[in-house]
């Protein structure tokens, strides 16, 4: 398995095709390194199909989910520019690579009304 220590996600949107090359290179132009262990989700433009870059200790390996319809919950109205990647612990990750909307998770795991 690969080991993943940080998960970071770009509020930036990518092309659907940009590859593992141009990925990485968005990685270090943000962040200034591509860390080993450290995961990076990308999506495209409408936030239908996700890319997980991670790089492993000796080289990169990268993963893509699309959804058939509909989108993933993705920060939305934030100058992509000037936002840098947000970091995500697992469970908002779980949840947000499955299509639901991880930025509500403390408030769905109560019930307010019947």
């Amino acid at each position: 398995m690969i080991r993943i220590d940080a998960l970071w996600l770009s509020v930036q949107p990518m092309d659907r095709r940009t590859d593992a090359d141009r990925l990485l290179a968005q990685m270090v132009k943000v962040l200034g390194a591509a860390q080993a262990h450290h995961g990076h989700l990308f999506a495209n433009g409408r936030a239908s199909r996700v890319k997980l870059l991670v790089h492993d200790g000796f080289g990169v390996w990268c993963a893509a989910r699309p959804l058939n319809t509909g989108s993933f919950v993705w920060p939305r109205n934030l100058d992509a520019a000037a936002t840098p990647p947000l970091q995500l612990i697992q469970q908002p990750f779980d949840v947000l690579v499955v299509g639901l909307p991880w930025q509500r998770l403390e408030q769905l795991r109560v019930i307010l009304r019947l």
